[in-house]
Parts: C-alpha cells; sequence; structure tokens
C-alpha cells in the first residue's frame, strides 16, 4: 500500500522485527509531570512509540510508568528506551541494560551527551558497536557528520537521529546542508531533531528528507502542550507532503 500524502502513516518509516514504526513524529515525554498531559500530547501527536529511560543518579523527578499505564493505556505503543540522561559511553550502555533487564525493551535510543548536551560521536560510535553486538537495536544521535553516520550504519545500527541545533535552544536547522549530506550518505532511516523549536522548524526538515522528527522541548514547554503537540504532527504532514522537491542552498535536491 503506497502512502497517502494526507496521513503520510500508511506505510511504516522504520521496522524492527515484528515493530512497525509509523508516525514519523516522536515525542519525548522526560519533562511532563502530569501522566493526563502526556496522555493528551502523545494522542494529539499521533504517536506510536513510547519512549522511557532510568536515571542512574536518581536525581530527577519522574512519573511513575503505573500512572502513565492507568492514564494512557501504554500497551497502545511501542516501547523504546532512550539513554538522554548518560555523560559517557559506560553509563550508555549502563542505562541500555538496564532497561532491558527492568522492562525488555531492546529498542534503544543511544544518547552519549557530556557536560556540554551535545552528542560526543566518537563515544557514541564505541557504544553503538557494543550494543548492536549486544543484539540491542540502536537507534544513535550524533551532530550532523556523514562519515559518522555511514559508520553508525556499517555497524548495524537500524537509524541515526542527527542534531539540527543545540537541544533545547529553538533555534530550528543551523546547517540545511550538514543535515542533507548525513541524508544522503546512509541508506537507513534519519531522523532530525534538537533544537526544534518551532511548527515550521519539523516542517523544514521533512522537506528536507527527513523520515521523521523528535520534538521535546518545543512541546513540553509551550502554553498549550496538547495544541502544540497537535501542530508539530500536522507540519510532519506538511513537510512530508512537500518533501519530493526541495532547495538546499539554491540547489535543487530530491529527498532520500
Amino acid at each position: 500500500m503506497s502512502e497517502n500524502p494526507a496521513t503520510c502513516s500508511v506505510d511504516p518509516w522504520l521496522r524492527v522485527k515484528s515493530r512497525s514504526f509509523r508516525s514519523r513524529l516522536l515525542l519525548g515525554i522526560e519533562q511532563y509531570t502530569s501522566a493526563p498531559l502526556v496522555r493528551g500530547v502523545l494522542e494529539a501527536g499521533g504517536c506510536d512509540v513510547f519512549i522511557t529511560t532510568v536515571d542512574l543518579e536518581q536525581t530527577r523527578a519522574s512519573l511513575l510508568l503505573s500512572d502513565l499505564d492507568d492514564a494512557a493505556g501504554l500497551d497502545r505503543f511501542i516501547w523504546i528506551g532512550t539513554t538522554s540522561f548518560a555523560r559517557s559511553k559506560e553509563d550508555a550502555i549502563r542505562t541500555a541494560r538496564v532497561l532491558r533487564g527492568s522492562f525488555g525493551i531492546d529498542i534503544m535510543k543511544l544518547d552519549v551527551r557530556p557536560t556540554d548536551n551535545a552528542p560526543d560521536n566518537r563515544q557514541t560510535i564505541e557504544a553503538a558497536k557494543l550494543l548492536v553486538d549486544e543484539a540491542f537495536t540502536v537507534l544513535p544521535f550524533i551532530r550532523p557528520d556523514a562519515e559518522t553516520a555511514a559508520t553508525l550504519e556499517r555497524i548495524g545500527c537500524s537509524a541515526i537521529r542527527v542534531q539540527a541545533a543545540p537541544v533545547a535552544s529553538g533555534l530550528g536547522l543551523v546547517d540545511r546542508r550538514a543535515l542533507r549530506e548525513v541524508i544522503d550518505a546512509v541508506g537507513i532511516p534519519v531522523v532530525i531533531e534538537g533544537g526544534l523549536g518551532l511548527p515550521s522548524h519539523v516542517a523544514e526538515a521533512m522537506e528536507l528528507g527527513a523520515d521523521a522528527v523528535l520534538v521535546n522541548t518545543a512541546v513540553a514547554q509551550a502554553a498549550d502542550p496538547v495544541r502544540m503537540a497537535a501542530a508539530m504532527r500536522l507540519a510532519v504532514l506538511a513537510g512530508r507532503a512537500a518533501a519530493p522537491r526541495v532547495a538546499v542552498a539554491g540547489a535543487a535536491v530530491s529527498p532520500a
């Protein structure tokens, strides 16, 4: 069945064993303190993925999974883990192992972000190789670098997540050409995230050729998170529908 531009959700953009990712909008939920609000945001965004993690240092408040399940019915979602609190490859690997041991999660949104909160590409490659060897499905987060992306694909990662701008900055797509070079360098899906502060940024990322986007702060800190989640979903649809031909620094290109 071909993809319908009105929904952009018929054909999966990523398949992992028996699980199919159809929503091209992923939303982080670690900034919320209300389980009903999480449900409203995920539903408004049309999301089919639930992202969870553990804080190894136990310094951050978090919602109880039981409360989230009561509010949102978590069995409706594909569960993936994230190592977004990890400051080193060792912390990222430990977090992944805890998430699999505690919840059976084997799809890992791999982040290695030291104190500057930006992805460390070298440590990410090292952590990804080990996690792939341990039979995790790995979705690593990197600074936009085509060589790093190609290396991660060769290692066996299932998708690449690439930083558009500093996390939580709201700056949008700082270097369109570098992002496009990552998209062109790999044959696996590319997710653009980091600094996507407006629906227009999300639409632009999809127009550029991203397979999906991940948004967190822009929705969580909006005056009306549910309404913003709905706006982000519409931006994904608009950007995807406009994707067949876009311009990068004056040159016409076709998305992967």
